[in-house]
């Protein structure tokens, strides 16, 4: 899976879980919860989601890690290629 297709299967997810977001407003550098205004319940359904769908979760101790979409993308990238 290329780092764009990983990109738009979170997007996708994003869209899915949060529908009042529009595809545009998803910033690659921004802090997914604070700049699309997603509570944590959400994100951790966004989460679980790409977890369904990657088959990579994400433990507790690496939410850090995937605050934005470009941290996402590295971060199941990484994983994927392992």
């Amino acid at each position: 899976m290329t780092k764009e297709q990983i990109k738009q299967t979170i997007i996708e997810q994003i869209l899915e879980i949060a529908p009042d977001v529009e595809e545009n407003e998803i910033v690659s550098d921004k802090n997914i919860q604070r700049s699309l205004e997603i509570d944590s319940f959400d994100f951790l359904k966004i989460l679980t989601a790409l977890n369904d769908v990657l088959g990579i979760a994400v433990p507790e101790a690496d939410y850090g890690q995937v605050d934005t979409l470009d941290h996402m993308i590295a971060y199941f990238a990484k994983r994927i290629a392992s």
